[in-house]
């Protein structure tokens, strides 16, 4: 089952470097913008304090000199200069603070009061109920003075349209950085990133040239070599791979057919020592069919005599039939896997034969033989095969037994049930000495053996491993067992 997760793809590399210089931008110019429109407006505003105190000094100094060369027309004077565009409200002062003449807004004027004396030239700044004023003190005559307040207040419309231009100004320069950014960004990274990753997607579909980008930074032509030489790493690290399978492939088919040959081998010597126990067991039979028909030749035996001797020697001759036939029938090479697929097995049949096989044996003669089995039980092994694993597990307890000094009745018994998981189990156990516990775990390796040297190969029990692991089974010895040895075969039912 693959688990592997889908990948989440996130914004692409040129979104998210505009959006994080944007984001540096606003944060560089939210600041600066209020920054810009503080000066602005400070800057206006003192520029407004300026020209309203050259207007009050102005308007005090024409004041103060109508004063001094027409007193009659110090009224009309005074009130030319209140208005719109003018001073708020004017004050004519005497030497001792006593107000000799004011006009202007009514609501300035009831604010106005005497400067302080000894009079002097100066500007005040004071707030009055039109805003932001300017009060501009001029001497005159004889130590009187004259107060002109006039407005100091900012044009709010003015510094307005300013700073809307100011902020225009940087919007515009923001979306020009940020368009250049994206052009040079697309050519210069974006770009040959994106043929750099065609290329690797094509080299991980199969193809074998890596198409570099021709342009971009250096950073990018670095990546580029660096991806091209892993490519060739790992092409050619692919093709010793794959060299290494075919050779893999190779030598486990030759171990496949090793097998096999090592297999027929160890079948083709169990035949020869059946053979010794087949001559033996034949050799009764074939004298005694020797003796008889010599008895039929005499002249003087007679016909009943002939007839019951032509029954034994067919009796003898049935007998030496199956003993050969069993023999032959197990030394048959086995049918291709073609021809026997799906291969299976009958337990009690099998079990059968290998008995027939062996009984002949010299050291069986003694032996009792039990066979405890459940009906109808079959593997999915062929005949053959399983005969094998059961002959040589046979002839193993049989010299186990023989060699062994016991009062005991030497016995091999052999079982066969089905577990709960449907596999089958087939038990071969005997009562002699067992297995020696520091041989146990090496008992199936190749060469492995207890007999004399050139009494066995020690494949036996290594090619019998083999045969069961080749049909998803398992065989083991049972180290519970104490009375003897007992070998376990489980196969598939």
């Amino acid at each position: 089952m693959n688990d592997r997760r889908p990948t989440r793809f996130g914004p692409g590399l040129r979104l998210q470097i505009l959006l994080a210089l944007a984001g540096v931008m606003l944060v560089a110019y939210v600041p600066l913008f209020f920054a810009i429109a503080q000066v602005t407006r400070g800057t206006s505003l003192a520029y407004r304090e300026d020209a309203a105190r050259s207007l009050g000094r102005a308007v005090a100094a024409h004041v103060a000199g109508v004063r001094v060369t027409d007193p009659s027309a110090l009224d009309r004077t005074i009130a030319s200069h209140v208005g719109e565009g003018g001073a708020l409200a004017i004050g004519v002062y005497g030497p001792d603070g006593e107000t000799v003449a004011t006009r202007g807004l009514p609501a300035e004027v009831s604010l106005l009061r005497a400067p302080a004396r000894p009079y002097g030239e100066a500007a005040t700044r004071v707030t009055s109920p039109s805003g932001r004023a300017l009060d501009v003190v001029i001497p005159s005559g004889e130590d009187g003075a004259v107060l002109v307040r006039v407005r100091a207040e900012d044009d709010p419309a003015r510094t307005s349209q300013l700073v809307r231009g100011v902020a225009l100004y940087m919007t515009v320069f923001a979306i020009a950085i940020l368009a250049f950014a994206y052009i040079v960004l697309t050519r210069a990274i974006v770009r040959p990133i994106e043929e750099l990753a065609r290329a690797a997607d094509r080299v991980a579909s199969g193809g074998r040239d890596l198409d570099l980008p021709s342009q971009g930074a250096r950073e990018i032509a670095e990546l580029g070599s660096s991806v091209r030489a892993m490519t060739a790493r790992l092409l050619k690290e692919e093709q010793a791979l794959r060299s290494k399978v075919e050779e893999l492939t190779t030598t486990t088919k030759r171990l496949g057919e090793t097998r096999e040959q090592l297999a027929g081998s160890e079948r083709m010597a169990s035949v020869g020592k059946l053979a010794a126990g087949v001559a033996h067991e034949i050799g009764n039979p074939i004298a005694a069919i020797m003796g008889m028909h010599d008895l039929i030749e005499d002249a003087e035996t007679t016909d009943d005599v002939r007839a019951d001797f032509l029954k034994r020697m067919r009796k003898e001759t049935e007998r030496i039939h199956v003993v050969v036939r069993d023999l032959l029938d197990y030394a048959r090479p086995e049918e291709s896997p073609a021809a026997i697929r799906p291969a299976r097995a009958l337990v009690s049949e099998v079990i059968d034969d290998a008995l027939n096989l062996v009984r002949p044996q010299r050291e069986f003669k003694a032996i009792e033989t039990k066979v405890d089995l459940e009906p109808d039980l079959a593997v999915a092994l062929s005949p053959q095969r399983l005969t094998q694993v059961l002959l040589n597990l046979l002839l193993n307890a049989g010299a186990a037994i023989s060699v062994a000094a016991s009062d005991k009745t030497p016995t091999v018994t052999v079982r066969a049930k089905r577990l709960e998981d449907g596999v089958v189990r087939i038990e071969v156990e005997d009562n002699g000495p067992g297995v020696p516990k520091d041989i146990a775990p090496r008992i199936f390796d190749p060469f492995m053996t207890t007999k004399d040297v050139g009494a066995g190969t020690g494949l036996g029990l290594a090619v019998c491993r083999g045969i069961v692991e080749g049909a998803k089974g398992r065989i083991f010895v049972d180290a519970d067992y104490a009375d003897g040895a007992r070998f376990i075969v489980e196969l598939p039912g």
